[in-house]
């Protein structure tokens, strides 16, 4: 377990949620909400002994991994007990029955716990609270009917308003019951735009009214607090952050399989490794999801960082992600998975994308760290980057962490997000490259102790 050393905004925030019993915290991602929200839940709960049972709502994988990865990584924490609310409403049913400070469950299973299950929760956590933007949903409108039970509420997010201001009226008519923005859309329509596009008496599109987002900020500004990075850090702030992700045993199987044997019977293939290295290189493909075989075809093994990408892709609501990958096999995966979800994206090789992605033309930009190297300008077109997959090379992960975190960087916080396979070799990289004292000799005792552990 980690020891917990908050930034001085983070102390800022973790005061502001125990004192304010409805808060908005429009918080950065990769800056920490969630271990700032939790150390807040943790003094309301065994200091003051406000609240007593809390609900937090997520994205699936959120609230399946991110959260009580959070509450077991720091030390501080170590009171709380959690449940994880999700699976079939058998084990749904199960977790709600075990005795816990916090249960933790997906949003879309919400309307399903308000409307079969007791709802006796005093503090509830709506984690992306921009997924409440609709108010015609059935997750918005279970949630109105609980909402008057509950004494505190938070809700988190990075960016409130991606579509525009009409998005924080339903967001903030669950926080505060429409004290502030109206318990009706057509009054904050009213009140706040003038139809924009439209065909005869119906309208498509509203826009706002001159004045009307000041107007609108005035009005949520004593429950709101928006903790945007450049507000709060001192350049040059890098800012590091670890998604897990977790195998399923069967996954796992085969993991310890081939780090025991150097051997692996799959349905499509057989995968071998000659030698340490070259299991090294074996498990570090298994740990991002696919791997080799011995004629060269690519075998799949688990989707888990390419949800995780997805994930955070999804946080970022809009705002461009560089994603650093390692085998080609990352590459074709990663590109699949855009493909699919329609995300505009391209590989950073050749100068017309770089000159696209500085310009803001490309959502997400794919990267290999062999080619990051000196002179590649990529901080003009944003400032988060992924490593999909880690490499050993401590000289190609800072040279590739340097293409958004340098001078002339248009944001003044860099986030670098780590995607973590949980008990891999990914655990053991990036310890390596966490070390304070980061020479190659460093990572090259890293890399023994791996090889040692694997014998």
């Amino acid at each position: 377990m980690k020891k917990f050393t908050p930034h001085e905004y983070q102390r800022y925030a973790i005061e502001y949620i125990k004192s304010h019993p409805i808060t908005a915290l429009f918080l950065d991602m990769g800056l920490g909400k969630t271990v700032t929200t939790l150390t807040a839940i943790n003094d309301l709960m065994y200091d003051s002994f406000e609240v007593s049972r809390v609900l937090i709502i997520a994205p699936l994988r959120v609230a399946r991994d991110t959260w009580p990865a959070e509450i077991e990584k720091w030390e501080h924490l170590s009171n709380l007990t959690y449940s994880v609310v999700v699976g079939t409403a058998e084990e749904r049913k199960a977790a709600l029955q075990k005795q816990a400070d916090i249960y933790i469950i997906n949003r879309e299973n919400v309307q399903w716990l308000i409307e079969e299950m007791p709802f006796d929760y005093d503090m509830v956590v709506i984690d992306e609270l921009s997924s409440f933007k609709n108010h015609q949903t059935k997750r918005f409108k279970a949630l109105m009917k609980a909402r008057p039970k509950v004494k505190r509420i938070v809700g988190l997010t990075g960016t409130p308003s991606s579509n525009g201001l009409m998005d924080l009226y339903a967001e903030f008519r669950l926080l505060d019951m429409g004290e502030r923005l109206g318990r009706f859309i057509g009054q904050y329509r009213l009140l706040y735009f003038t139809p924009d596009k439209r065909n005869g008496m119906v309208v498509y599109s509203y826009k706002p009214l001159p004045g009307a987002e000041d107007a609108i900020y005035e009005k949520i500004s004593d429950i709101t607090i928006s903790m945007r990075a450049k507000d709060h850090l001192n350049m040059p702030e890098l800012v590091n952050s670890e998604y897990a992700v977790t195998l399923s045993a069967e996954e796992k199987e085969k993991y310890m399989k081939l780090k025991k044997e150097l051997m692996l019977e799959l349905p499509n293939g057989e995968v071998t490794a000659a030698n340490s290295a070259s299991l090294s290189n074996k498990l570090s493909q298994m740990a991002n999801g696919a791997i080799y075989d011995d004629s060269g075809e690519v075998i799949g093994i688990h989707d888990r960082k390419l949800d995780a990408l997805e994930d955070i892709i999804e946080a970022a609501n809009g705002k461009p992600v560089l994603v650093a990958y390692w085998f080609k096999h990352d590459l074709q995966r990663i590109q699949e998975r855009l493909k699919k979800l329609h995300i505009p994206h391209s590989t950073m090789d050749k100068p017309d994308s770089i000159r696209r992605w500085n310009n803001g033309e490309i959502p997400v930009a794919l990267i290999h760290p062999a080619s990051a190297g000196h002179g590649l300008n990529l901080q003009s077109g944003g400032s988060c980057l992924v490593w999909f997959g880690l490499t050993w090379s401590l000289e190609l992960y800072q040279q590739t962490n340097a293409r958004l975190w340098r001078q002339g960087q248009q944001s003044e916080t860099v986030v670098i997000q780590h995607i973590i396979a949980k008990g891999t070799v990914d655990e053991r990289m990036m310890k390596a490259l966490q070390e304070k004292d980061k020479t190659q000799s460093a990572l090259l005792e890293a890399v023994k102790a791996e090889l040692e552990d694997m014998k």
